[in-house]
């Protein structure tokens, strides 16, 4: 059977290298963001890499006017629909602090933008009885911190979100995992020093193995679990002593 797969924010570090994986393994692609040169290329080299088909597609998470009919779009392919999710801002939170107009943008990037189009995927995958989603959120969703809590809240209402969007499309066949990598190698995080910092290869790796293992929540590096869980444990007091 067709297995497809609609990517958001195709453009990202940890995106492309998904995207390769899944074109080496046949997988129809339509490929979604912003930049549609860039977007176009991705699809080129996905077509030699041995996509049977790899279509562009505008995603814009601050526009939601053409998500109706990219769902339209998708509704005319037959088969298994699947939908990988990377869109996200990351301002440094002086930035935010010095602007905070900018909250609604970065929720939109992280949090309300791809959960309207979810939301409108939902029901074609639902009535179809399979398929997955990948959400990626990221571990800094876990607990307010000093540093992102505006990044942070957004991934968190992210991830809240697709837990219960995992708890209706169950119900159906279809799998809904979270995904909470550390810091990647990317152009967001370039030339900041973060700890425990992983490769856009190994999360996409690792999302690969989560999905084949229906994980609900997957952290990568598997040791942010322990680091994060650590962390919300932390009595608050102490907490907000700490510049972590």
């Amino acid at each position: 059977m067709k297995n497809s797969w609609i990517i958001l924010g195709a453009t990202s570090g940890i995106a492309r290298a998904l995207i390769r994986r899944l074109a080496e393994q046949g997988h129809t692609l339509f490929l979604a963001g912003r930049n549609m040169p860039e977007l176009e290329a991705i699809a080129a080299d996905c077509r030699l890499r041995g996509a049977p088909a790899a279509e562009i597609m505008r995603f814009d998470a601050r526009d939601h006017s053409n998500y109706a009919e990219l769902i339209a779009q998708l509704e005319a392919q037959d088969g298994i629909l699947n939908c990988a999710v990377f869109t996200g801002s990351m301002p440094e939170q002086d930035v935010v602090d010095a602007n905070p107009q900018m909250i609604e943008g970065v929720m939109a990037d992280s949090y309300t933008g791809p959960a309207t189009f979810l939301s409108l995927l939902a029901p074609l995958m639902e009535a179809r009885g399979s398929g997955a989603i990948a959400g990626i959120g990221s571990v800094a969703g876990d607990r307010g911190r000093l540093g992102n809590y505006v990044y942070g809240a957004s991934k968190a209402a992210f991830a809240t979100y697709l837990s219960g969007l995992r708890n209706r499309l169950g119900r159906s066949g279809v799998h809904v995992m979270t995904v909470k990598p550390g810091p990647v190698d990317t152009p967001m995080t370039r030339g900041m020093e973060l700890p425990l910092m992983t490769t856009p290869d190994a999360v996409a790796d690792d999302i690969l193995q989560g999905l084949a293992r229906k994980r609900n929540v997957l952290y990568t590096r598997k040791i942010w679990q322990l680091v994060m869980g650590i962390i919300r444990i932390i009595p608050e007091p102490i907490f907000k002593k700490m510049s972590i």
